[in-house]
């Protein structure tokens, strides 16, 4: 098969290649008419740029870097779906990563792929986005990037939810089925998310004029693992918490299971609730009460923010997106 050229589309638009490399790269000054008879002849001809000829012409790589040490394989296969599509929709690949930030080498690793890979930007997820060394590192060579939920927001673009807000409210949904021993989970204490939650959960307590208990506070760390081990702690407590809210659904899970294993019903015995809603959360049983964080939605627009920047399309910004309640069969009004 003969590939179709640049040069084919603009003979047949009658225009010239430079117009419709400015169409392929979303250039704002091309006329409207003329957008549409480029596209109308780039999808009756089938053309496919080649990535490799549009970086040389551009000095771009077009990929964007998706970078994470996050143990909840939900929560990052969320990011990537979102990542993908906003990629996906400005003709940009995408590159994903998996880091250990606790390493020694962690620095020098980032630095090899910036210069192996090339990427135009990168998206940070926690505990990444609030790691001063990285953020040092990129700043210095001036590379673009988006941070998802970062601990600190001042300054960055990117996607962020009001965590704290949306913990305390699930801290009044189980007090208002009756729940006066209410434990929480903690998250990775590395993690933003880990303290805007856990914050939360005592601004629920204070709300309700409820005690913080020690002993109801258990270190987790956005593992299933850890969810597990944390549950059996607090079931093994003389006087047991009627209700157990879980920093993540990974870790909320995790205690379904311990409570399983310890034959204690769910939500009969006990509620369980989680935070993030990701797809985990419909699939145990019972169903997941949860906060629903639009992680997809999060790492799309933490991608469309870095490649308007990338691209020099306005101002990009820090984007505050909503949480939703998700009611479902795993909290129950106390006995």
């Amino acid at each position: 098969m003969t590939r179709v050229t640049i040069t084919d589309v603009a003979r047949a638009v009658g225009t010239s290649k430079k117009t419709i490399s400015r169409v392929l790269n979303n250039d704002p000054n091309v006329s409207q008419s003329m957008r549409q008879s480029v596209l109308a002849a780039i999808a009756q001809l089938n053309y496919r740029p080649l990535t490799s000829a549009r970086s040389l012409a551009t000095n771009r790589s077009f990929m964007i870097g998706l970078l994470y040490d996050n143990r909840s394989p939900s929560y990052i296969m969320e990011v990537q779906a979102g990542v993908l599509e906003a990629c996906e929709a400005q003709h940009y690949s995408m590159m994903v990563q998996p880091l250990v930030s606790t390493a020694a080498d962690f620095v020098e690793r980032v630095e090899d792929i910036l210069s192996r890979q090339r990427p135009d930007g990168l998206i940070l997820t926690p505990p990444l986005t609030d790691h001063p060394q990285l953020l040092d590192c990129l700043q210095r060579n001036g590379v673009p990037f988006a941070s998802i939920a970062p601990r600190h927001p001042e300054g960055c673009i990117g996607v962020m939810l009001r965590e704290r807000e949306a913990a305390a409210a699930m801290v009044d949904h189980l007090v208002a089925l009756g729940h006066r021993r209410i434990a929480h989970i903690l998250g990775d204490p590395e993690h933003g998310a880990g303290i805007w939650r856990l914050a939360g959960y005592r601004d629920g307590l204070a709300r309700a004029g409820l005690q913080e208990d020690p002993a109801y506070m258990v270190q987790g760390r956005f593992s299933f693992e850890s969810g597990v081990a944390a549950m059996r702690q607090l079931l093994a407590l003389p006087r047991r918490p009627t209700a157990v809210f879980a920093a993540d659904d990974d870790m909320a899970v995790g205690a379904i299971w311990a409570a399983a294993e310890a034959g204690v019903s769910i939500p009969r015995d006990i509620s369980i609730c989680g935070f993030d809603d990701t797809t985990i959360a419909t699939q145990v049983w019972p169903p997941l009460t949860t906060v629903h964080q639009p992680v997809r939605e999060m790492g799309r627009r933490a991608t469309e923010e870095l490649l308007r920047r990338v691209l020099n399309k306005g101002e990009a910004t820090m984007v505050e997106v909503d949480y939703q309640m998700r009611l479902r069969a795993s909290t129950a009004p106390t006995a």
